[in-house]
């Protein structure tokens, strides 16, 4: 197939086109400039000049809980816009297939974990994301609506748990936890810090997957869409703390310090696992242990980040 993957520049992007060679697609990967996903119009021509057989759509605007709660206006609106001109644009232009990465950010703050599929729009958002959550609400019922109107057209979507990995970003004012965590106990360890602050109690749980398994599942998931339920989480389906992370990334980098719990920070939700039973039905599972994750990511951290 001829497949338009959006957000090529991307950590999940460059993650599924680092291993796209290993299988028989032909991949569309346009830089924003080429393809506009703020601009309808730049959109509609785009798929009307090249014609794809289907779409991956993980364009989007991402950061951690600190860009979330400074730019809640762009996460909702820049994420809502290219979701509704991708899906739109590629209904109106009869692409068959579309597989649309949503998030584990758009399930109820209060939601009892693991968290189901079933569980979208039942309760009030996490206030820190909200902006992300809802613009990612609204392209995950669109393909519903669209495949409800139309059921030729199978407009599914993934609800990928957080993800690390080569690609990521390292900025501390962008990035989210595990990257934000190497290159902060990897300076700390450099600099001979004695002590190195968590925010929160750090007993809040999170679920982090390895990026390049997420590209592995999509390609899993390409020869086998129709069968993919509708809205299918990826993940895990295991959690670990705050600490225990930072404890995994101080192993793998060398720090040897101790941590200090600044209780005066926003942690966001207390747990977000997804359940994974849909996922194990489907017949696929992740492959790469928190450690080899850590570890890989070091690796590429050190090699493209610590030469600068």
């Amino acid at each position: 197939m001829k497949i338009l993957l959006t957000g090529a520049n991307g950590m999940v992007g460059k993650n599924i086109l680092a291993v796209a060679s290993q299988h028989q697609h032909v991949f569309l990967s346009p830089s924003s400039a080429e393809l506009n996903l703020l601009d309808a119009e730049s959109v509609r021509q785009y798929f009307h000049a090249h014609k794809p057989d289907m779409v991956i759509h993980a364009a989007g605007v991402v950061g951690g809980i600190q860009a979330n709660m400074a730019e809640p206006v762009k996460f909702l609106v820049e994420n809502m816009q290219m979701g509704l001109n991708i899906l739109t644009a590629a209904k109106d232009a009869e692409v068959r297939q579309f597989l649309n990465l949503s998030s584990s950010c758009m399930y109820p703050r209060d939601a009892i974990n693991p968290l189901s599929e079933e569980l979208i729009l039942k309760g009030e958002l996490e206030p820190t994301n909200e902006g992300y959550a809802l613009a990612k609400v609204a392209s995950t019922r669109l393909c519903e609506y669209i495949s409800k109107e139309d059921a030729t057209l199978i407009y599914k979507t993934i609800i990928p748990c957080n993800l690390y990995g080569k690609f990521d970003k390292f900025d501390p004012n962008h990035s989210h936890m595990i990257p934000a965590v190497i290159r902060k106990l990897d300076e700390a360890a450099k600099a001979g810090l004695a002590e190195i602050d968590i925010w929160g109690d750090g007993e809040a749980r999170r679920e982090f997957m390895y990026a390049e398994d997420l590209a592995d599942f999509i390609f899993y998931a390409i020869e086998r869409f129709e069968a993919m339920p509708q809205n299918l989480n990826v993940g895990l389906g295991t959690d670990y703390t705050i600490n225990e992370y930072y404890q995994a990334i101080a192993d793998v980098v060398g720090f040897t310090g101790s941590f200090k719990h600044d209780l005066s920070k926003p942690v966001g939700m207390r747990q977000k696992l997804i359940d994974d039973t849909k996922l194990t039905a489907f017949g696929w599972r992740y492959k790469t242990s928190l450690t080899a994750g850590i570890k890989k990511t070091y690796q590429f951290y050190v090699s493209e980040h610590c030469n600068d």
